[in-house]
């Protein structure tokens, strides 16, 4: 009997707790909760965090879509003249005044900022493409065939910039057929691309020695898949930052051929050629070198401004801060 009780009170104390379930354990708060983001959310979070970026950003889809859609803005042509209204300060059947020959500035400048940021953008993702190519395949493959493009590089860096844009020019405008905007965009593409194939060279250099790009190459994934699904994915962050930077550069450009006469031909407006034109009425009429002026500082200004928060938001060494 006594051993009965024994294995009785031996079982109870083995018996687990009883557990009351209308106790709940309190509710963590959803913000210490640490959110696994994507590669995009994560850059994109770090672009907000840069105003002036965000701010230039604005400002340039607000000048691009004055540029497009100043035919439905303005009651004037670029091209529409009105020699009785001549040399007119700002007002209001003419906001920025009109030239020499009685046209609308404001048009003018408006249709100038269309010519002047097609041809930026066009030679950023032109020379983007060729330096793209000739980077990736130097820096993948390397030996002989990276001293080889590398040395082709270095002999156009060599080039004296320039002159060649200027006898470039005038040798396209006299022996291909085409307007002169294309032209422009042929003869900037072709000697804006060295620092993107510099750039994509020494990204290509690095990331074919990682671990995917060897497992992919141990797959049997041929060279081009290699290539354009694996590493240059990985590479379009500096791509894209020296874009924005290369959209600047063409800009500038652009002007100083148009100024100088070698870009863009009149009538077609463009920020350049714009300067040009007012160059003989700097004391009667200095808002038409203002305007145009301003517009390429503030163009290339913003531009810069992007492509700096570009750089921040795509480094991945980057932190968010604890605001947002």
């Amino acid at each position: 009997m006594r051993d009965q009780d024994q294995i009785e009170r031996v079982a109870a104390a083995t018996q687990p707790l009883p557990v009351e379930t209308d106790v709940s354990a309190p509710e963590v708060p959803a913000a210490i909760h640490e959110r696994v983001l994507s590669t995009r959310q994560l850059a994109w979070r770090r672009f907000k965090r840069h105003k002036l970026a965000i701010a230039s950003l604005s400002i340039l889809i607000l000048l691009g879509l004055l540029t497009l859609f100043i035919p439905l803005i303005s009651q004037y042509n670029f091209s529409q003249l009105n020699l009785f209204r001549r040399l007119l300060g700002p007002g209001s059947a003419h906001w920025l005044g009109t030239d020499n020959l009685g046209r609308d500035e404001f048009t003018r400048v408006m249709y100038g900022g269309r010519i002047s940021l097609l041809v930026g953008l066009s030679v950023a993702i032109s020379a983007g493409v060729i330096g793209g190519i000739v980077g990736g395949i130097a820096g993948y493959y390397g030996g002989w065939l990276d001293n080889a493009l590398m040395r082709v590089t270095d002999l156009f860096l060599a080039i004296p910039f320039l002159v060649v844009l200027l006898i470039g020019a005038r040798f396209l405008d006299k022996f291909l057929p085409g307007s002169s905007l294309v032209h422009t965009i042929l003869i900037l593409s072709l000697f804006f691309w060295m620092p993107d194939a510099r750039i994509v060279r020494g990204v290509f250099l690095s990331l074919k020695e990682k671990e995917f790009v060897e497992a992919a190459r141990a797959s049997g994934a041929k060279d081009s898949r290699i290539i354009f699904y694996h590493m240059l994915p990985n590479a379009m962050g500096p791509i894209i930052v020296n874009a924005t930077l290369g959209v600047a550069a063409a800009i500038l450009t652009e002007s100083a051929l148009s100024f100088l006469g070698f870009g863009v031909q009149p009538p077609t407006p463009t920020w350049g050629n714009l300067l040009n034109d007012a160059r003989g009425f700097i004391k009667v009429a200095p808002g038409l070198t203002w305007f145009p002026g301003l517009a390429i500082l503030l163009a290339v200004l913003c531009v810069n401004f992007l492509g700096d928060g570009l750089r921040d938001a795509l480094d991945p060494h980057q932190k968010l801060g604890s605001k947002e």
